[in-house]
């Protein structure tokens, strides 16, 4: 088991992807290391549809979705270990980790593809005051346990949070026959994409309050009511609280890239998205460690997980192949209501044909011009009518444009009036 060369952690999407393009551009000896009991990660649990649009040109379901990669990896021979926890990433790269089978034991790959995905921000990160009852769930543990475990969490239901997940959970128990009454929202603006606040909520007639917050949680054994205010300048308004009774309060509010392993590691992480800072070729701080998919940065599509993860993957294999590439790195700097960018750094002499930027903004923007800057020269715009921080944007460069410029000491993504 010690002579495998690359080892993605993670048997999700991203880890699935990244599999499969590292197997097409020639790595023979991989590994997959999964901690669930099947391959797929989340998408086992999202039984709605709107995956795989872009990826397979068709609608599908999260479990459909998951299968297509399944069915890929399996075709390639790809070795998996399922019910396989890793306990440890060290700086140079040695994996160690557990399951019933093989115990205890390390392996020593010379690239590894962190792909953990991540994890929901739980009720003690939030600050609600009151008591611990019974009936606040993560939206994520409520999606499981109606689609995969048969269990209804409850009848009366107020949900914290319009991430994606929670949305889509005030349609799920709607459908399941549960009475949703609010999806309160903290921000001035939703957190999910737009076609879920119309397809989960409107269609429904689910109101959606932005600015309120929980701020009373009433019952000792189990959730018996729910306190919102208004908030402003992130406090509530005193004299603006309405009362709801319910018996259940879902918890929406936002995603983290699951870094425990890479911070061990000593991988650099990002103060904003909680994920590491890559470069180009989506390579941490530490060379031969890669990073895609949600570990990285929450993404809002799957398909974008999977595109994110295949480059991964072909990239650590042409690591494998031509070993550690040492030129020069430039910053990649934020402006006028960008919060951040992946990647955070590019070698212009490393891009291939094209480098791929994604970023999520800070606020509403309406009527810009997404603009990037190579030194002083634009080297990219284009319009937008809308930008909102629940949808990722993403913008393709052209590798010749970035080498054009060999003394620029910086790229820069900015808004600009349209």
């Amino acid at each position: 088991m010690n002579n495998v060369d690359l080892v993605i952690i993670g048997g999700g999407p991203a880890g699935l992807a990244a599999a499969v393009s590292a197997r097409k551009a020639g790595v023979e000896n991989l590994l997959i290391l999964e901690r669930d009991s099947e391959l797929g990660g989340i998408l086992n649990q999202c039984i709605h549809n709107g995956f795989g649009l872009h990826t397979f040109k068709e609608e599908l379901t999260g479990p459909e979705y998951a299968a297509r990669f399944i069915a890929q990896a399996q075709e390639l021979h790809i070795p998996y270990k399922l019910n396989t926890m890793v306990l440890d990433l060290a700086a140079d790269k040695t994996v160690t980790a557990m399951n019933k089978e093989d115990g205890l034991f390390q392996l020593h790959p010379k690239a590894v593809i962190l792909a953990m995905g991540c994890r929901e921000r739980p009720r003690g990160a939030l600050n609600i005051p009151g008591y611990r009852p019974a009936g606040i769930y993560t939206a994520g543990t409520a999606q499981r346990l109606v689609n995969m475990e048969g269990y209804l969490p409850g009848r009366k239901v107020v949900i914290l949070g319009s991430g994606d997940i929670g949305l889509i959970m005030a349609r799920r128990m709607t459908l399941e026959g549960a009475q949703v009454q609010v999806v309160a929202e903290l921000m001035p603006y939703s957190g999910g994409l737009k076609r879920n606040i119309v397809q989960c909520l409107d269609d429904f007639g689910i109101p959606l309050k932005l600015s309120h917050t929980v701020v009373d949680i009433q019952g000792k054994e189990r959730v018996e009511g729910i306190t919102l205010a208004r908030v402003e300048n992130g406090k509530p308004v005193p004299g603006t609280e309405e009362h709801y009774d319910c018996d259940t309060l879902l918890l929406s509010c936002g995603l983290l890239p699951e870094n425990e392993l890479s911070r061990a590691a000593g991988v650099a992480l990002s103060p904003i998205t909680s994920g590491p800072l890559v470069n180009e070729s989506l390579e941490t701080s530490i060379p031969g460690v890669f990073a895609a998919g949600n570990v990285l940065h929450v993404h809002d599509l799957v398909d974008y997980v999977s595109e994110e993860a295949g480059a991964a993957g072909a990239q650590a294999a042409a690591y494998l192949q031509n070993g550690e590439q040492d030129a020069p790195a430039i910053p990649v700097k934020c402006e006028n209501g960008v919060r951040y960018t992946v990647p955070a750094t590019v070698r212009p002499a490393c891009a291939g044909d094209t480098v791929t930027v994604r970023f999520r903004v800070g606020g509403v923007f309406k009527n810009k011009k997404i603009a990037v800057y190579l030194g002083d020269t634009c080297i990219f715009s284009r319009k937008r009518p809308v930008l909102a921080p629940g949808e990722m944007e993403t913008v393709r460069l052209k590798g010749a444009d970035l080498r054009a410029h060999p003394d620029a000491s910086c790229l820069t993504v900015t808004l600009e009036e349209a």
